[in-house]
Parts: C-alpha cells; sequence; structure tokens
C-alpha cells in the first residue's frame, strides 16, 4: 500500500513485550523496575525482572494481560498487514526472547502468506537457547544490541551487573552457527561513554561474519542524556582509516575494513532522518499502530478481527506525516512512549 506521499510501506515492526532483562538507559526510564502489572500469566512468559537481571518474586508479571494483543492477535495483525503488501516483519521487544512462546510466535508469522522475511532484535543475553529454534522456526535476519566491550559500561548503561559483553558475544557465535541468513550488531553512538571503542568494536567485522551499524543517539527519554552525548555518525568515518564504500543497505550507509568479513553501517536519524523513504509502520506490545516513530498519534487494533485490523492500518498508512517532528536535545521526540513501549 502506498501512502500519501507515494511511499511503499512493505515493512511492520512488531513488538511482542514491553518486559526485558536489561533497563538501558536510552531505552527505559531509571524507575522502570517493572513496566506492567502482574496479570497471572506466567506460562507465556519467563516472568519480569528486576534492575539486577534477576526474576520478580512474583514470577507471574507477563505484560500481555487484557490490555497487551494476545499471540492469536499479533497473528491476525500479520495476516492483515500481509494482505495491504507488507512482506517484511521484525518482531522486536523490550526483548522478545523473554516470552516463553517466542517461538510459536515466529514460526506462525513466517507462515503467513505474502510474509517473505521474518527478523527479530535482540540483546542477546538468551540467544543461545534460542538461535537454533529461531532459525529453524523461518526467522531469516537477526540484529544484536551492543554498546560497549567493557564489562564496567555495559553494567552502567544497562543497570544490570548479572551480564556482560561476554555473554552478548557467545549469543552472536550461536546465531552464526545457527545459519542465519544476516547477523547484524547494532550499537547506539554515545559521546563520552563508547566512542573511544569506535575502532574496537568495529573490529569484530573482521573477526566475525556480521555487519556492525553505529546508530545515532535518539533524545527519547527526558532526562537520560544531555545534548553533550549526541554525537554524528560520520565520526566513525573521522576514526577508521581506510574505510572502503560498499552498497548501502536500507537506512544504513554502508562502507568496509580492507580484509573484513562483514560491513560498517551507519544510521543517522538525527543529522540526516531518512524520512523520505520510511516504508514501515510499528505495532506496539499494548496493540497500538504508530505511522511514525516520533509522532504522538496512534491507532488500536486491539480486539479487532482482521478486516477491523485492515482497516485501521489503511488509516495509520494514510496518516504516515512527510517527516517527523524536530528531534534534538532541545526537542525531545513526541513518540510519547520509551522505546522499550514502543518497540526497538
Amino acid at each position: 500500500m502506498l501512502d500519501r506521499f507515494g511511499r511503499k510501506i512493505t515493512y511492520l515492526r512488531m513488538s511482542v513485550t514491553e518486559q526485558c532483562n536489561l533497563r538501558c538507559r536510552y531505552c527505559m526510564p531509571a524507575d522502570s523496575a517493572c513496566d506492567v502489572s502482574c496479570r497471572g500469566m506466567a506460562d507465556d512468559m519467563n516472568g519480569c525482572f528486576l534492575k539486577n537481571g534477576e526474576s520478580c518474586s512474583a514470577g507471574e508479571c507477563t505484560g500481555i494481560g487484557s490490555g497487551f494483543l494476545t499471540q492469536d492477535e499479533m497473528i491476525t495483525a500479520v495476516r492483515a498487514a500481509a494482505s495491504l503488501g507488507i512482506s517484511k516483519v521484525r518482531i522486536t521487544g523490550g526483548e522478545p526472547l523473554v516470552r516463553n512462546d517466542i517461538i510459536r510466535i515466529c514460526d506462525r508469522t513466517t507462515a503467513v502468506e505474502g510474509v517473505d522475511e521474518v527478523c527479530i532484535t535482540t540483546n542477546g543475553l538468551i540467544l543461545t537457547k534460542y538461535a537454533e529454534e529461531l532459525s529453524r522456526a523461518g526467522v531469516k535476519h537477526i540484529n544484536v544490541s551492543l554498546d560497549t566491550l567493557e564489562k564496567d559500561r555495559y553494567a552502567y548503561m544497562t543497570r544490570s551487573e548479572a551480564f556482560g559483553p561476554e555473554t552478548v558475544l557467545e549469543g552472536i557465535e550461536a546465531a552464526l552457527a545457527a545459519g542465519f541468513e544476516k547477523v547484524k550488531i547494532n550499537t547506539v553512538l554515545i559521546n563520552g561513554f563508547n566512542t573511544d571503542e569506535i575502532e574496537d568494536l568495529a573490529e569484530l567485522t573482521r573477526k566475525y561474519p556480521v555487519d556492525l551499524r553505529f546508530i545515532e543517539l535518539m533524545p527519547m527519554i527526558k532526562g537520560a542524556f544531555g545534548p553533550e552525548a549526541y554525537i554524528s555518525a560520520d565520526e566513525v568515518i573521522k576514526r577508521l582509516k581506510n574505510l572502503e564504500k560498499a552498497p548501502d543497505d536500507g537506512v544504513a550507509r554502508m562502507f568496509r575494513l580492507p580484509g573484513a568479513k562483514g560491513g560498517i553501517g551507519l544510521i543517522s536519524p538525527v543529522s540526516a532522518h531518512f524520512c523520505a523513504e520510511c516504508n514501515r509502520l510499528r505495532l506496539t506490545a499494548d496493540g497500538r499502530l504508530k505511522p511514525c516513530l516520533h509522532s504522538k498519534e496512534e491507532y488500536s487494533v486491539k480486539g479487532l478481527d482482521e478486516a477491523g485490523m485492515r482497516a485501521r492500518m489503511e488509516e495509520a498508512i494514510l496518516a504516515k506525516p512527510e517527516k517527523h517532528p524536530k528531534l534534538a536535545f532541545d526537542s525531545l521526540s513526541e513518540a510519547g512512549r520509551s522505546m522499550n513501549r514502543i518497540g526497538g
């Protein structure tokens, strides 16, 4: 389906939970020990997680109660999206792998007629457990978030000392062994935090056949970071010598280190937004369609049948703005939600 500006919408980002086993500073508010109330449906999730990464003692906080989409509603939404020409679905969270039924969700999503590509974004902490099953379920591409290779910095950024970057790297190795068509690493650039690691992070593309994408920090949460934390993705080009230009990949400008197995991508939502090429629609875990990540506009599909969801999606697609509002550290995103409540 085309929006009002002639953009063909082919990509659905579907969040399956707001819950996560981390509390990253750019993704969740500091007081987000638990973002949903307990609803007694522990069979569908691994439970919720506290700031230290340990399971909640209640063990029943699932984030998929009456206000959230059921698994059947998610698949109905995917069918409705596919009927409008959406062929790519990315499953996100929160952390999607904390759902005990994540493999079933992926398996059912890949089975929807018209869906050619199913991807998942994860923090990688329990990827060693699920990589092979995800591959067998038909997931083709996997993105893993990793912002630092330093254990102390990882603990600071994630507000958790229970895990470290070595666990994420083990997950990446498991994903490569499982045979996904594409494995990517997402790194949020934060000045004064990880900019001195650009070279070390880039070296991962020599060690592994992965693309590492440096992403500009977006001002989503008030008080999370000041303007000094922002740095343009072009800083990567300045710091990495002998980068070779490679074919661009979607919204990422691609480069390659000489002799590397994978590429270096630059994603610039702040300094050089890519609204003119935007082909996506977002569906939150509580059933809200967001035509634009940085817009406050939302359209609920919760409780609707497939025809109703299709009609609501048509409405949302036709409501996509030409571009998002000004995005800067003196002008926060108008999304009205933190990233874990939108879908990273």
